[in-house]
């Protein structure tokens, strides 16, 4: 499996980003099995799943010839740079795997989607999620597993259900999730903030309000967090778990982008959690594509009853054909393969970014902005600026050179004291537009 995918990715990533053109000829079945240190018969089979994706075709005996790309950008004519998406490109969602998924789904639950399912979770999924999650440390009982129609739903859901501490407070990152900010304001639920930086959350200040602050639920995201692009270090997570149990307060863990963590011993905040005090989120929305709205939430037992209750009152039940095909793409293979992919992809695109940033650094400029590396590159970072800068101005001036960039002040609470920050996100701007684009938004700056 190691080699074919191995291969397979190798082969997709050419001919996307143009080693192999339109019409060109790829490597006999004999060149590509020595280059891989691969059998025939996997070469043979990648070449027939890549045939099966439209991305080649097959000629009677001369060999294998890239397709003519219809959808593709060209590379004349003017096109946007956009800095402010954080969905996954379009150009490297499994289109045609996941509709392989949904067909064989059909055909295999054909009775079960048409009928009600059950709030928690289509069954089958559970089971299979229970084994993928162990992936990322996170153990659990089948019992304590639900599947969601996204993060978003679970979020809802645990801001109304009552919890075992009696309190109804909440306290967010800032910057942090603007939706879920949205969804407190329109609800009413009163909420605090605590600064996240490049240093993580100051544990001092974190403890002092746990203890004073009679909060539900401290919600946070682990790793790569949305805009800094910063995670935290495994002391940290073990410190905020262990004040979680000492307080009484719950943490809701975001993990949305634990796909993309590249170093297997980083575990989340739920594997330090010795009290039962940490609800595990994740999202396939980023990894796959956000039209598939299936997430997973991870619960304490204690949580559980009240969580399917509410939840089977706001929608019965999650989409049972994404779930039935969801759990035929992670049995099958075809999501590791994927996470691979996304993986190389966004690694490249996380070097560009910051190798980009770095290059425009100099002492003319310093006082414009600031830019502190981490060392832990991820497809969003942010810059600093300084009070001079009058952004308004700055982002109209680079949408007429067709670029668009935001501040992340939606990411604050109204009472909270903002940063001046610029957001740069990666994920949808393709290689050989990066470098040009931060080159633009650099000047603009200066």
């Amino acid at each position: 499996m190691y080699k074919y995918s191995e291969l397979i990715n190798e082969l997709e990533a050419q001919i996307a980003e143009d080693t192999y053109r339109e019409g060109d000829k790829l490597p006999s079945i004999r060149e590509l099995s020595l280059g891989y240190g691969c059998s025939k018969s996997t070469v043979i089979r990648a070449l027939q799943d890549l045939q099966d994706k439209h991305l080649i075709y097959a000629a009677s005996k001369s060999g294998y010839y890239v397709m003519k790309r219809s959808g593709q950008r060209k590379d004349e004519g003017t096109h946007w740079i956009d800095f402010t998406v954080s969905a996954p490109d379009p150009d490297i969602f499994p289109y045609l795997d996941f509709q392989h998924c949904i067909n064989k789904a059909i055909d295999m639950y054909r009775n079960d989607l048409f009928i009600y399912g059950t709030p928690q979770g289509l069954p089958s999924l559970i089971r299979e999620m229970q084994r993928h999650l162990a992936s990322y440390q996170v153990f659990a009982n089948p019992e304590q597993i639900f599947i969601t129609s996204g993060v978003q739903q679970a979020l809802g859901v645990l801001t109304r259900i009552p919890f075992p501490n009696g309190r109804q407070r909440v306290l967010i990152e800032q910057p942090g999730y603007p939706l879920f900010m949205e969804y407190l304001k329109t609800y009413g639920i009163e909420t605090e903030g605590i600064k996240r930086s490049d240093a993580g959350v100051d544990l001092n200040e974190l403890e002092r309000l746990f203890k004073t602050g009679q909060f539900k639920f401290f919600y946070t995201v682990p790793r790569f967090h949305n805009p800094l692009g910063v995670s935290y270090t495994r002391p940290q997570k073990k410190a905020i778990a262990q004040l979680a149990a000492k307080y009484d307060v719950y943490i809701v863990e975001d993990d949305y982008m634990a796909d993309l963590e590249q170093d297997a011993k980083e575990d989340p905040i739920y594997a330090y959690d010795d009290a039962s005090h940490v609800i595990y989120l994740k999202s396939f929305s980023k990894i796959i594509f956000p039209g598939l709205r299936v997430g997973v939430a991870v619960l304490p037992a204690v949580l559980c009853d009240s969580f399917n209750r509410f939840k089977r009152l706001m929608d019965i039940d999650s989409s049972m054909l994404s779930q039935a095909a969801l759990e035929l793409y992670l049995k099958s293979g075809m999501f590791e393969r994927h996470r691979k992919k996304m993986r190389s992809c966004y690694e490249k695109r996380s070097t560009l970014l910051h190798e980009s940033i770095m290059r425009e650094l100099d002492t003319a400029t310093a006082q414009h902005y600031s830019y502190h590396p981490t060392g832990q590159l991820g497809v969003h970072t942010y810059l600093k600026l300084s009070d001079s800068i009058k952004t308004e101005q700055m982002i109209k001036r680079l949408q007429k050179k067709f670029i668009r960039i935001e501040m992340a002040d939606s990411g604050y609470l109204p009472s909270f004291n903002k940063e001046k920050i610029l957001k740069l996100n990666v994920s949808s701007v393709k290689e050989p537009d990066i470098r040009f684009g931060i080159e633009q938004v650099m000047q603009e700056i200066r």
